[in-house]
């Protein structure tokens, strides 16, 4: 490539090229993405004033989106519990998985006495003030009241949904806790304040995460840019695109609730995909504009049509695979993908508007403060280059053994076990864990897990009857009325194992088989339990959706079906091998101590449907690079060869900076805070490790050197059938 575009500028002189060349000075007719460029660099004040607008105007927003977006969400819709929670809420006070409950413990003598009578008091008039928590409900001896009447339970009903409780929670634990003091302690547990507690914990962790990775990421960025105003490049237009998408969660949290996940998720996975297509742009840009000594307008246009192609396919990708999450049935899960979705596309839009324009306007500066060795117009690798040599005559032997490897660490995923977060994804300080753990002590463990169980009222006696009688029940409290004169009865039933204790599924599934046709069985465990039955059905669905659409969308970008297929089932192993692992890290416990958490002796349950989406969006970002190149080099030569050597050599170094990038920023992640996002930080680190540096530099290139002609090869039908995309210009 780079010797057909230097000849065509052989014989014209710089300073004469944009006259030469017609139109903008390009010497080819350019495609609707170099067209856009051109449009950009024409159109200056419209666009920089746009992306001014929508930075300031939503970024006036986004300093409100840790504060009003929230962590709850993680439900079924449809499902038994969800619409036990519901009534719970409507008809009997509050009493519902959201309810709050506050621990009061004493450390010298009754809790109902002295000091502890009077913290009491000042508790349930705090709950009280409270105009989202409906009914307050003293201590019960027997019931919320322990034997040796040092702990003792305050329940705050849900006057409001889970998301609206989860904010209650951040509003209040401050007071309650500040009232500990002479020998009492005051700790506010619940569902609401787990999710409030994990929150605090994990903006801690991000900020912490973040503080760490910018400069590692700046200092990569910088060895492969080679100057320190490109490399800077990439982080200002990811964060424009994070301001804008962060402001965005804010107002849409108007209209429909959003996890707080999504902006977590968001922040750390649109910081990652935006370097690369950042990254991708600058150097195609560098290269037309100081390698071939094209003009600026030449360089934006032959940048945007080649580099601009692919990262416009790769964004689509990404997009299609993550809204294949939105299948799942649960608010927490179409918030988190919609959230990624909204920063990527926020991203994919600065990358095709706004750095164009700035590169056109930068130009030859872009280059300053470089370093010295630094040649500002490398474009083709001769490192990459000679590494494609060495696959091209050593196929087999460099194929099986990342095939190997890949297979090694992908084994343990055959034993992977899968269930839904326990108390111990918080700090051993949360108050909600603390709380949590004094009930267990003071009550037993299964009452952090307490079942809600709603029946009509004839059925009543025959529902207790059922639930003491049943193995898996430890106790059950009297059925209490409805409060709002409906025929319906709530029966409280304590389980004998803790909530996050495999065989309350067994206890569970009994009881909704035994039970009268009325009963429905709820209850903040069994809300976890349903969820993970949706995702165990949902996941597969979610797998061959999202496969089905990137063999579609590779088919459709490379118009050949043989290495659409191989690029798509490739991203398999990386995904397997990062799963496998997983279990060796979380499940069996492998570096716990390295990293800093507890193993819970499973992988949580959302982590395979939601990482394998992320994961394979990010394995078609670098495939979609590495086959683009391939297939303009074989548009220009029609030799398998060149394309396999030729597409190494010119985006190897790339992919290889990008996947830097990406490991560093995830691995970042995983040094800090609660366990989800170690899960996450790791999972994905690991598969980009092994898809960029071994599936994209390695095994990919060795099946393009192995299928040869038929990897490019289509039928004449499905070419009229499909639109024609080209990546060569010229």
């Amino acid at each position: 490539m780079t010797s057909t575009v230097t000849s065509r500028h052989a014989h014209t002189p710089p300073n004469d090229r944009d006259a030469a060349s017609g139109p903008d000075g390009i010497g080819y007719r350019p495609g609707p993405l170099g067209r856009l460029g051109l449009w950009v660099t024409h159109h200056r004040k419209a666009t920089a004033l746009v992306w001014l607008l929508l930075v300031v105007g939503l970024g006036a927003f986004a300093p409100k989106v840790e504060a009003n977006l929230s962590g709850a969400g993680w439900q079924a819709d449809g499902s038994e519990s969800v619409a036990v929670r519901e009534l719970a809420t409507d008809s009997f006070g509050g009493n519902a998985s959201s309810a709050i409950q506050v621990v009061i413990h004493s450390t010298d003598g009754p809790v109902t006495k002295g000091t502890g009578a009077g913290v009491i008091d000042e508790v349930t008039a705090l709950l009280e003030d409270e105009p989202r928590i409906a009914d307050v409900i003293a201590p019960q001896p027997g019931v919320t009241l322990s034997q040796d009447g040092e702990t003792a339970v305050i329940l705050a009903g849900a006057g409001a949904d889970p998301n609206e409780m989860v904010l209650v929670a951040d509003d209040i634990k401050a007071d309650l806790e500040a009232l500990s003091g002479d020998g009492i302690e005051v700790n506010p547990t619940g569902a609401s304040l787990l999710w409030s507690d994990f929150n605090e914990a994990n903006l801690d962790a991000m900020l912490k995460s973040e503080m760490i990775s910018w400069p590692v990421t700046m200092a990569i960025l910088v060895l492969a840019f080679g100057a320190l105003v490109a490399a800077g490049l990439p982080l200002i237009l990811t964060l424009a695109g994070l301001v804008a998408s962060a402001g965005s969660l804010v107002l849409i949290n108007e209209l429909v609730p959003v996890s707080i996940w999504a902006m977590n998720f968001a922040m750390m996975f649109a910081l990652a995909l935006g370097i690369d297509y950042a990254l991708f742009l600058v150097v195609r840009f560098r290269a037309a504009r100081m390698g071939h000594h094209e003009t600026p307008r030449q360089a934006i246009a032959e940048m945007m049509d080649t580099a601009g192609k692919a990262v416009l396919l790769s964004g689509i990708t990404v997009l299609v695979s993550l809204s294949a999450v939105m299948l799942v049935p649960s608010p927490a899960f179409r918030s988190m993908a919609g959230g990624i979705m909204l920063a990527v596309t926020f991203v994919l839009a600065a990358t095709l508007t706004l750095l164009p324009l700035v590169l056109f306007k930068l130009d030859h500066r872009i280059n300053r403060l470089a370093l010295k060795w630094v040649h500002s117009g490398f474009h083709r690798s001769p490192k990459f280059a000679a590494w494609g040599e060495r696959l091209w005559k050593r196929p087999v032997a460099f194929g099986l053994a990342s095939l190997v490897v890949l297979l090694v660490l992908a084994a343990p995923v055959l034993g992977l076990r899968t269930a839904m977060p326990s108390i111990q994804v918080l700090p051993e300080e949360a108050s909600a864990r603390v709380g949590y753990d004094q009930v267990q002590d003071a009550f037993g463990d299964g009452v952090p897990g307490t079942l809600h169980v709603i029946a009509n009222r004839s059925n009543a006696e025959a529902t207790t009857a059922a639930l003491t009688d049943d193995p898996g029940i430890a106790g059950t409290m009297p059925a209490q009325p409805a409060a709002d004169g409906s025929d319906l009865v709530l029966i409280q039933a304590v389980p004998t194992v803790d909530p996050s204790d495999p065989e309350l599924a067994t206890t569970v599934d009994r009881l909704r088989a035994d039970l009268p046709k009325s009963a429905l069985v709820g209850g903040a465990a069994v809300e976890n339990l349903d969820l993970k039955t949706q995702l165990d059905e949902s996941t597969p669905l979610v797998i061959g959706v999202v496969l089905a659409l990137g063999f579609l969308l590779l088919l459709i970008a490379l118009q050949a079906p043989l290495i659409a297929l191989i690029g798509t089932l490739a991203s398999l192993l990386s995904t397997a091998a990062a799963f496998g692992v997983a279990r060796l890290v979380f499940q069996d416990g492998i570096g716990a101590d390295l990293i800093g958490f507890e193993s819970q002796g499973f992988l949580d349950a959302w982590a395979p449907v939601f990482f394998f989406a992320m994961i394979f969006a990010i394995a078609m970002d670098y495939t979609v690079f590495l086959l683009a190149s391939a297939k303009e080099h074989y548009e220009r030569s029609g030799d398998p060869k060149e394309a396999m050597v030729g597409s190494l050599a010119h985006s190897g170094r790339v992919i290889f900076a990008a996947g830097a990038v990406m490991v560093a920023v995830f691995f970042t992640f995983a040094l800090s805070g609660p366990l989800p996002p170690k899960e996450m930080g790791i999972v994905l680190g690991v598969a980009v490790l092994l898809d960029a540096f071994l599936v994209r530099l390695v095994l990919l290139p060795v099946m393009l050197r192995l299928t040869g002609k038929a990897a490019w090869w289509s039928p004449r039908w499905l070419t009229r059938v499909l639109p024609k995309i080209t990546f060569s210009h010229g």
